[in-house]
């Protein structure tokens, strides 16, 4: 997980950066995408969401993907204060095992998220009792 200097950016907010950093004004990235000035505007205040076709072909024209534009807008969750207190607590393990653990349980739950994110959830064979 990386760290974050202050509060995450909204989807607009990376628009407009990625915009500028492109050097591209508003209106002619509105142009490319097919959109009017103003509801890109209005994207990047974070008044109105694009819709998947207009994300896809903002994303496009600033040479990335609608799923690095979502993911960079969207905070990286923390484990549960519960689930790391109990690792931090059990007193049959070594601090290099209650690292590991940590480690293991955020990849895996961040790996839900990210699929959850995606639209998918687990894999049908995943979270059936008996198994």
């Amino acid at each position: 997980m990386t760290e974050s200097s202050g509060p995450p950016l909204s989807l607009g907010e990376i628009i407009r950066r990625r915009r500028e950093l492109a050097e591209l004004p508003m209106r002619q990235l509105a142009a490319m995408v097919g959109i009017s000035g103003p509801y890109l505007s209005q994207i990047e205040r974070g008044l109105r969401a694009p819709s998947d076709r207009v994300l896809h072909a903002i994303a496009a024209q600033l040479r990335t993907t609608a799923d690095v534009l979502v993911e960079q807008a969207t905070p990286e969750p923390s484990p549960p204060a519960a689930m790391l207190a109990a690792i931090a607590a059990d007193p049959d393990l070594t601090a290099h095992q209650r690292r590991a653990l940590v480690e293991v349980y955020t990849a895996l739950r961040e790996t839900t998220i990210a699929r959850r994110r995606r639209g998918g959830g687990p894999p049908a064979h995943e979270d059936r009792p008996g198994r």
